[in-house]
């Protein structure tokens, strides 16, 4: 059991690797059915200090997104 938590976690560290890798190019990655990942430019805006009140600007910044696929999303919706 041991050599097989060890061969996961080394998998799942060079997944989340390549994950990384690839968003920082600004590549999109797709696994069909699970969901895809991709980059999106947020722009900058004029946002508020909710203590004072005062406007403030929020810099543009770049987001990930996740979107689920068609099967996890079959799989996690409850049907009433």
């Amino acid at each position: 059991m041991q050599g097989q938590q060890k061969e996961a976690k080394a998998f799942l560290e060079a997944f989340e690797s390549t994950i990384k890798e690839t968003l920082a190019k600004g590549d999109k990655i797709t696994l069909i059915g699970f969901g895809s990942w991709d980059v999106q430019d947020v722009p900058a805006r004029t946002g508020r200090n909710p203590r004072t009140g005062e406007p403030l600007k929020i810099q543009a910044k770049k987001k990930v997104r996740f979107k689920a696929g068609s099967e996890l999303t079959g799989k996690v919706t409850v049907k009433k």
